[in-house]
């Protein structure tokens, strides 16, 4: 913060508990015109130190609601993994069943995992483009129950056209899942709640779409290739130690 907008700052302030509390202050009415004068003097002078305060207080908001994004996203329970359970990297990606960049991401996900024994690869289930992605994202928490997820997903992600209550019963029976035990922990409330946990997270982190990617500080969105997110893990791979 610039000196201009700290004396600012304090000035105001100062007029702040004067107003609330005068006798505390022990300044008299004469005093408080005069505090008030010298300061519209000044802003007068200084006709971008309001502009500069709104500046700040709105980059100390975003930052805050940065923060506290990041903070939610990295609650993970029960949502679907893939990768390194316990690996000490972790990307987390915002996704959708009936997004074809998310389809089109799959390989080099993929990949990435194959060349990142300590990598930890969060699915955020992320239905945003009609009610079958979200049928569609609950039997993919449902799948992670049976300890059956990456086989259901990667089926999923393969399967081309318009998903469909049938489609998603198919790639579960292919990858051996008791679908009536999925069917009945997709139609759980504590499915629900992940799901409305990560939209929450995605509000937070301004992420309104998909594939989206968090990684460390860093929120990607869009498609992402395989050289940046290899440079964002060895990045945060540094930091680690």
């Amino acid at each position: 913060m610039n000196m201009k907008l700290k004396f600012f700052s304090l000035s105001l302030s100062v007029i702040l508990i004067i107003i609330a509390d005068p006798l505390r202050a022990e300044i008299n009415n004469k005093m408080r015109s005069e505090i008030r004068k010298e300061i519209e003097i000044y802003i007068k002078n200084n006709p971008g130190i309001i502009r500069d305060a709104l500046v700040s207080l709105a980059e100390r908001e975003e930052q805050d609601q940065r923060k506290k994004g990041l903070a939610k996203v990295q609650v993970t329970e029960g949502d679907p993994i893939m990768g390194n359970p316990d690996g000490k990297l972790t990307i987390y990606t915002f996704s959708d069943y009936n997004c074809g960049y998310c389809k089109r991401m799959l390989k080099t996900l993929q990949t990435l995992i194959a060349k990142n024994a300590d990598l930890r690869l969060v699915i955020k289930e992320f239905p945003i483009l009609n009610q079958l992605s979200v049928t569609a994202a609950k039997a993919g928490i449902a799948a992670q129950r049976q300890n059956k997820f990456e086989s259901f997903h990667i089926g999923m992600m393969n399967y081309r056209g318009q998903v469909t209550q049938q489609s998603i019963m198919n790639v579960a029976k292919e990858a051996n899942i008791d679908l009536d035990q999925l069917r009945q922990d997709m139609n759980a409330f504590s499915t629900t709640k992940i799901i409305d946990r990560t939209r929450n997270a995605a509000l937070a982190l301004g992420i309104n779409g998909t594939p989206g990617f968090v990684i460390g500080n860093t929120i990607l969105p869009g498609l992402v290739d395989i050289k940046r997110l290899q440079a964002l893990i060895e990045n945060e791979r540094k930091k680690k130690g």
